[in-house]
């Protein structure tokens, strides 16, 4: 017998703008709380130094993550010249000192330099493993940590304030999967001849989520058990927006419910969603006309 999972069966996009000073692993359980539910995830960790949107999925909607993990983001940040860090932000130690603050045309000539895709190595305090093990760990062990550089996609870099008395500059990006706003940082300080490290993150959008439909932590816990707190979840479809999507009959529904293909021709090639009415049936992917599931959703 199947054990039943504890909680009630929610489903939907929770946008939550994140404040500072805590873990994205805390958000998602404050989520669980309000809202009782059996199964919820994040789509994208913010670090507790960093604010802003982070899309919590519930239910049926963590089948769809993958999606807004790939997708474009939108960052506020700042760059404190003339001092680095071994985190590239306030967090870690400080390695280097005594640089320069670039006169703010200089950085307005280098910022192409930084936009379309380039190569970029991650900080060493980051998630990504090295030889079964998470860089960050490693890093605080006192290990020497290498990353390999990778290709990135900024789409868009601009400068929207530039302030001498602090020291500090503040650039808005958009960017694409794979991107470190910190590693950002450092490699425009370095182009610059000085040294930079991060001093504010705010994650403004990811995908189809921003500022505009988030809820604060905060009025969350206020809400707590209440009907409200479920009035601010966004449905399911929401992370499949910009997905091309192709309606079913019911006997097509079933044969995908069944792990059956459908052959349909006139539809998009390439990933698609299956829609019976307004409800979403499923991610699937279309090659040369036969569509196969990749995610089922029970709802």
């Amino acid at each position: 017998m199947a054990r039943r999972r504890k909680g009630e069966k929610v489903d939907g996009w929770l946008v939550i703008d994140k404040p500072l000073g805590i873990s994205s692993a805390k958000v998602v359980g404050t989520v669980k709380w309000a809202l009782k539910a059996q199964k919820v995830g994040h789509g994208g960790t913010l670090d507790p130094l960093a604010s802003g949107i982070l899309p919590i999925a519930l239910g049926e909607a963590t089948k769809t993550m993958p999606f807004i993990m790939d997708a474009t983001k939108e960052y506020a940040f700042s760059v404190g010249w003339g001092k680095a860090t071994d985190s590239d932000d306030l967090e870690g130690a400080v390695i280097h000192e005594g640089g320069r603050m670039p006169a703010e045309q200089e950085i307005l000539e280098i910022l192409p330099e930084f936009t379309g895709t380039i190569s970029q190595t991650p900080p060493a305090y980051s998630a990504i493993k090295v030889d079964g093990k998470r860089a960050y760990a490693l890093a605080r062990a006192g290990e020497t940590v290498e990353l390999k550089a990778r290709d990135i996609e900024i789409q868009s870099l601009s400068l929207t304030a530039h302030d001498v008395e602090k020291g500090e500059s503040t650039f808005h990006v958009q960017c694409g999967k794979g991107t470190y706003v910190r590693s950002l940082a450092r490699d425009i300080a370095l182009r610059l001849g000085t040294w930079g490290h991060v001093t504010m993150l705010r994650r403004l959008r990811v995908g189809p989520f921003g500022l505009d439909g988030s809820i604060s932590l905060a009025m969350l816990e206020e809400l707590g058990h209440s009907a409200r707190a479920q009035a601010a979840l966004l449905p399911l479809s929401t992370a499949l927006d910009d997905i091309p999507a192709v309606a079913v009959s019911g006997a097509e529904a079933e044969r995908i419910r069944c792990g059956q293909s459908l052959h349909l021709p006139e539809a998009k090639p390439g990933t698609i969603v299956l829609m019976v009415g307004d409800t979403p049936l499923a991610i699937a992917e279309n090659t040369e006309g036969t569509v196969r599931s990749r995610r089922v959703f029970n709802m």
